[in-house]
């Protein structure tokens, strides 16, 4: 069953509130979120595959090599996971939980009402002992519509933290934690700050699907709000910010832009050279994820990573706040 709290006009406005901020701000940006219709979905499991993108493959085998620990730890009776997808990855969990005999429901949370149709049929036949429901919603917005439950455990897998700026890191988890009872669980995968030699490929690779990804935000704007971007004049960039420890990638319009978005009314002119950003990847010390969570409400029980020290995946308990 799917549990709707974001259809076609809540995405849309949401679609125009924020090209029309990004594009008329000082230093343009749009949001990541907008890389993913179709096509955009389609490319990014395509990078998943790429040699130079580590963080999907490496979080999978963390989480293969700890998910019966996972799973006697918590005692999970409910699993929820922010931002779904397919629920591949998720699927290693489940089946631990299920072999510990705890499990009684999952809960995944899209954005997207057919990924998640889909994602949750295919569940219903793997897994007919279990109660799927599915939840269409923003993590960053619909939290509340969780169900409630005890002993529940969140995963928000992916890095996809890494995507929120600090401010909007600690909003998210202090409203997490305000729906979770003390005592429950949150399973964060995380990026690690590493050598931006092996960093940067991740998100510019020699084949050029992620700068396909990327361009795809125009093609989405071009379609949605009757745009007029010359998607091929512009040039994917990755760039390490050292002082942030964070992944920016942006598209440089090659040369000067007159860019009009007939939905919204709105010109936009772009320099030759100009960048625009369109996400930030931040990468994690865990000293430093341990101090965010904790300013939120959880501690971090247990911190698992890879022999190369690349990716790490945590397990935090929602603790007493005073």
């Amino acid at each position: 069953m799917l549990e709707i709290h974001l259809d076609d006009s809540d995405i849309d406005r949401e679609l125009r509130a924020d090209v029309t901020t990004g594009l008329t701000a000082a230093g343009k940006w749009l949001p990541p979120k907008w890389f993913y219709d179709a096509r955009g979905s389609e490319l990014f499991e395509q990078i998943t595959r790429l040699p130079e993108y580590y963080p999907t493959r490496t979080e999978r085998s963390i989480l293969a090599s700890h998910a019966l620990e996972f799973a006697r730890i918590t005692e999970a009776k409910t699993l929820i996971e922010l931002g779904s997808g397919s629920s591949e990855k998720t699927r290693i969990l489940l089946d631990a939980l299920l072999q510990r005999g705890t499990l009684g429901s999952f809960v995944p949370l899209d954005v997207s009402d057919a990924a998640l149709e889909e994602a949750v049929a295919g569940l219903a036949v793997d897994y007919p002992g279990l109660t799927v429901r599915g939840v269409v919603g923003d993590m960053t917005r619909h939290l509340h519509h969780i169900p409630d439950g005890d002993n529940r455990v969140v995963a928000f897998l992916g890095g996809t933290i890494g995507n929120l700026a600090p401010a909007e890191r600690a909003a998210f988890l202090g409203n997490l934690r305000g729906v979770l009872h003390e005592g429950e669980w949150l399973l964060l995968g995380t990026d690690l700050v590493k050598d931006p030699a092996v960093v940067v490929p991740a998100y510019d690779d020699a084949a050029g699907v992620t700068a396909e990804f990327n361009r795809n935000v125009l093609r989405v704007i071009n379609r949605r709000l009757a745009a007029d971007f010359d998607v091929d004049a512009f040039a994917h960039v990755a760039l390490w910010n050292a002082e942030q420890e964070w992944i920016e990638m942006r598209l440089r319009a090659t040369t000067a832009q007159h860019v009009q978005v007939r939905e919204l009314g709105l010109t936009v002119d772009f320099a030759a050279g100009e960048e625009m950003r369109t996400e930030i990847s931040a990468k994690f010390r865990q000293a430093g994820l341990a101090a965010e969570l904790s300013q939120a409400g959880f501690a971090l029980r247990h911190w698992w990573t890879d022999p190369d020290g690349l990716f790490g995946v945590s397990l935090a308990q929602a603790v007493a706040t005073s």
